[in-house]
C-alpha cells in the first residue's frame, strides 16, 4: 500500500514532493495545505486527486502516514510539530528552524511522542560530498585537523535579496539560512561539531541598491534569470534588506579540529570549494558538479604539485546532483522502516545552532562565542536511530 503524505507549503522547495509522489510504487501525495491561493492552485494543478486546504488541522486530521514541510523557515516549527504530535513522519526542509530554540522544540516533540523526524539536508547525498566523505573515512588523510569552505553564491542576488530571505526577522542571515548546508557538511567531514564560533560580515552590495519592491505572492522563478549582472544593476530588490551579503565564521570544533566558512553573494562563479587537511594528507574539490575534479595529496613536495590521486565526481541526474531524488528515496524508506540514516536531525540542528550564534557574533563584536549543546537525553535518542517510545 502506498504512504499517504500530506504537504504542508507549496512554494519552491515543494518540487521535492514530485520525487515522493509514486502512485502504485510506494507513496503518494494525498493532502496539500498551503495558506496562499497560489500555492493552492499550483498544488491542485499537480495533484488533482489530492484534498487541497489552507488549514492544517483539516491536512492533519485526514488518514495520513507522512507530513512534508516545505513551508518558510521561520514557521517550521508552527507545522512540523503539530504534524509530530499527529503521529506523522516528518520530513523538514532544512535549515530545521531559524532559532534554537525552535530547534529544540521540534526535537523535543520527536522524541517525546516517538514520531519519525527526517531533516532534508540533501547535501549529504551530493556526490562531490560523499566522494570526499569516503576518500575520508577510508583515512587516505589521516585524522581531519582541518576543514575550510568557499562558497561563491553567484545566484545570491536572485535567490536571497528579493524576497523574505533579506529580512533578519524572518531567515537571520545568510550565515543560517545558506551556511547552514555548508556546516552541516563541515560537521560532517570532520566528524564533530562546532563548539565555538567567531564571525565578521558585511551588507557590502546589494545595501546600496535603491531599486526596490514588493513581490509578495512571486516565487523566486519569477525573476530568476542569468542576465541580472553585474550585481550593481540588480532591480526589484527586497524593500528591506538588513542582513549580510559577505560573511565569513571561524570554528572551533570538538577535538580542536579547527574550520573557516566563508560566503558571497555576489560572484560571478556559483560553486563550493572544500578544502580537508588531514595529519597524511590533504584533498580540495575543484567544482562541485559531475564530472569536476577531487584532488588528494598525499607525499610532501617542495612548491606546489599535481595531486597523488584525482577523483571524478561520479555522473547523476536530477536536482542538486542527484542529490535530492536520493534523499527522498532515503526519508521514504526511513518513514516505513526506520533504521539509520545519512542525514541526522542532531545534526542540522547543530548546524543551526552554529549558524545563529555566529551571526551573534558578527552582528556583535566578532567575539568569540559558545555553542548551547543539544539535551544529552534527546541527542542519545536520536543517535540511537530513533528508537520508537510511548508518549509522554
Amino acid at each position: 500500500m502506498d504512504l499517504r503524505i500530506g504537504i504542508i507549503g507549496h512554494g519552491m522547495r515543494a518540487s521535492l514532493a514530485r520525487e515522493a509522489h509514486r502512485p502504485g510504487e510506494g507513496s503518494r501525495v494525498v493532502a496539500v495545505c498551503d495558506v496562499t491561493e497560489r500555492g493552492r492552485v499550483a498544488a491542485a494543478s499537480r495533484y488533482p486527486d489530492a484534498t487541497i486546504t489552507a488549514d492544517l488541522d483539516e491536512l492533519l486530521s485526514l488518514d495520513l502516514d507522512v507530513a512534508m514541510v516545505f513551508t518558510p523557515d521561520d514557521v517550521h516549527a508552527r507545522t512540523a510539530i503539530p504534524a509530530l504530535e499527529a503521529g506523522l513522519t516528518v520530513f523538514s526542509e532544512k535549515p530545521l528552524a531559524t532559532s534554537i530554540a525552535d530547534c529544540d522544540a521540534i526535537l523535543a516533540a520527536a522524541y517525546r511522542t516517538g514520531s519519525r523526524l527526517y531533516v532534508g539536508h540533501n547535501m549529504r547525498h551530493m556526490p562531490v560530498i560523499t566522494l570526499m566523505r569516503d576518500i575520508i573515512s577510508r583515512g587516505t588523510i589521516g585524522e581531519v585537523k582541518a576543514v575550510w569552505c568557499r562558497h561563491f553564491v553567484g545566484h545570491g542576488g536572485d535567490y536571497y535579496f528579493k524576497d523574505w530571505h533579506a529580512e533578519r526577522d524572518k531567515s537571520v542571515g545568510m550565515l543560517l539560512q545558506k551556511g547552514a548546508h555548508d556546516i552541516d557538511v563541515i560537521h560532517w567531514l570532520a566528524g564533530r561539531y562546532s563548539q565555538q564560533v567567531q564571525a565578521m560580515g558585511e551588507l557590502s552590495v546589494y545595501g546600496d541598491i535603491t531599486d526596490r519592491r514588493d513581490r509578495s505572492g512571486e516565487l523566486m522563478g519569477d525573476w530568476f534569470s542569468l542576465d541580472n549582472w553585474p550585481p550593481t544593476e540588480q532591480t526589484g530588490l527586497n524593500p528591506v534588506i538588513d542582513i549580510e551579503d559577505i560573511s565569513q565564521v571561524n570554528m572551533r570544533l570538538g577535538d580542536g579540529v579547527l574550520a573557516s566558512y566563508e560566503q558571497c553573494h555576489f560572484t560571478p562563479d556559483y560553486w563550493r570549494n572544500y578544502t580537508v587537511i588531514g595529519t597524511h594528507g590533504r584533498l580540495e574539490n575543484f567544482g562541485d558538479e559531475s564530472g569536476s575534479e577531487v584532488g588528494v595529496w598525499t607525499h610532501r613536495l617542495r612548491t606546489s604539485g599535481s595531486p597523488d590521486e584525482t577523483h571524478i565526481v561520479p555522473e547523476a541526474e536530477g536536482g542538486h546532483g542527484g542529490a535530492d531524488a536520493l534523499m527522498v528515496a532515503e526519508f521514504l524508506r526511513f518513514a516505513r522502516e526506520g533504521g539509520e540514516t545519512t542525514t541526522s536531525p542532531v545534526a542540522a540542528r547543530n548546524a543551526v545552532a552554529t549558524g545563529v550564534i555566529a551571526t551573534q557574533s558578527l552582528r556583535g563584536a566578532g567575539e568569540t562565542l559558545a555553542i548551547p549543546p543539544v539535551d544529552a537525553a534527546v541527542a542519545a535518542y536520536f543517535d540511537a536511530g530513533q528508537p520508537s517510545r510511548q508518549a509522554q
